[in-house]
């Protein structure tokens, strides 16, 4: 379908793009309602939001909110195997680094261009990966997914998603809007100071070899004393279609994963793009593949908005085509 004017529509509006922006919110509904029928539905959580989306009939779902909204949608008609038969439309709002996965995807972060996209925009087969505990990845996978991965963006929670998934430091959202940084959902945050060196402490003693001491940062002139980072490394087995790309030998720094080679193409040849980066700036390992398999020591990763882990094995395949996402022409 190259245009939804005249179609009906379902919008979904998330409790957070109300209280984050009320005016882009009020910009993109009278621009969709311009535009084509529409049923505005303003769900107060994700219970009502999910009753909502199943309710949809023939309307075309159009989610007006962040990248957490937009994965719960994805989320839930994944999870009643409805993805590939609902062609999906986002009008980003919030802060820049809560849409990210929105606008790597393609989709304009400009509330009228992104609602005109919706109106005026063509469908745009997407890939994506499953994972073997039934979670998705739309934009990116990278390994480790602590909390250096996950500190640039906010939680989500999709349904039916693997138990060893959690939102991406919630109480970093909170203390970026004012909030209390406090319990979290009645749970103390995990990188509190004394947790974080507790953490840190283990995966010494876990790993002894698993990374050299950085030089000091350029900020701190190299003067004696000065606080150095450790160079991040990790012994992970990485297979790529079955063929080996690292094994528990050889710490290496990061892995990433993105489906279809680069974010944002849309299907790419049944394929993902795969990166193994090494510590030290060694010239990294590059390769596409169909699925990706990484094992090792407990590990997180983080899935988008998702940290995902700690888990020992965990395998990825390229689904190509498996969802379409309304995007602008061209």
């Amino acid at each position: 379908m190259d245009s939804v004017r005249g179609y009906p529509l379902l919008v979904v509006i998330d409790p957070d793009a109300r209280s984050t922006d009320g005016e882009a919110v009020r910009i993109a509904k009278d621009v969709l309602c311009a535009g084509a029928g529409a049923k505005i539905c303003l769900p107060e959580g994700p219970e009502e939001f999910a009753r909502m989306l199943a309710r949809r009939g023939q309307r075309r779902p159009v989610v007006i909110g962040d990248d957490r909204a937009l994965l719960r949608v994805v989320g839930l008609l994944h999870k009643e195997r409805e993805l590939a038969g609902v062609p999906l439309s986002m009008v980003p709002v919030g802060p820049p680094a809560a849409v990210a996965l929105s606008r790597t995807l393609g989709i304009p972060t400009d509330t009228v261009a992104a609602a005109r996209a919706v109106l005026d925009g063509g469908e745009r087969p997407m890939d994506l990966l499953t994972d073997d505990s039934d979670g998705i990845v739309l934009g990116s996978l990278r390994i480790p997914g602590g909390s250096e991965a996950a500190g640039a963006g906010r939680g989500v929670s999709v349904p039916q998603q693997s138990s060893a998934v959690a939102a991406a430091d919630p109480a970093d959202a909170l203390a970026a809007r004012g909030g209390p940084v406090g319990p979290v959902n009645g749970h103390h945050p995990w990188w509190k100071p004394y947790a974080r060196t507790a953490r840190t402490a283990l995966s010494l003693l876990g790993a002894p070899a698993a990374g050299r001491w950085a030089a000091p940062r350029s900020g701190d002139g190299g003067r004696p004393g000065a606080r150095r980072t450790r160079v991040p490394g990790q012994r992970l087995r990485i297979e790529a279609d079955g063929v080996l790309l690292a094994d528990l030998d050889r710490p290496v720094r990061g892995v990433s994963v993105v489906p279809g080679g680069r974010p944002g193409t849309g299907s790419g040849g049944e394929l993902a793009e795969v990166i193994v980066h090494w510590p030290g700036g060694a010239r990294p390992v590059r390769t596409r593949a169909r699925a990706v398999t990484v094992s090792g020591a407990d590990f997180h990763y983080r899935a988008d908005a998702l940290v995902g882990g700690p888990v020992r094995t965990r395998t990825w395949t390229v689904q190509p085509g498996a969802w379409r996402l309304q995007l602008p022409r061209g």
